[in-house]
């Protein structure tokens, strides 16, 4: 599973509204909707603002 397919779940699971997330995060509502949709991928630094919304964190996967 990708980082992005994480975010995506997690967003989810959340109960959070994309709008909301959006609005929270500081990050536009297009760009979000695309993301979530899989048209588009987010920067480091988007993904950063939404797992801090979420309180979550990034790790490096242990292999």
């Amino acid at each position: 599973m990708t980082l992005a397919d994480q975010l995506r779940e997690a967003m989810a699971a959340s109960g959070l509204t994309n709008y909301r997330i959006s609005k929270e995060a500081d990050i536009d509502q297009a760009v979000l909707s695309r993301f979530v949709s899989g048209e588009r991928n987010i920067t480091l630094e988007v993904a950063d603002r939404i797992c801090k919304l979420l309180d979550l964190e990034f790790r490096k996967r242990e292999e």
